[in-house]
């Protein structure tokens, strides 16, 4: 019963596409907590 569900076209893009969101949101935060913006410059006493 539930494979059968689970096989269903819709259901799995609606999970496809919530699993591809939550990876992205985690990239985002792994992007913004790493402070990338706000290091500094590895050449700048050249």
């Amino acid at each position: 019963m539930i494979k059968q569900f689970f096989q269903r076209p819709w259901v799995s893009f609606v999970m496809r596409t919530i699993i591809y969101f939550f990876i992205i949101l985690a990239l985002i935060y792994l992007y913004s907590y790493s402070g990338v913006s706000g290091g500094n410059f590895i050449y700048k006493e050249f």
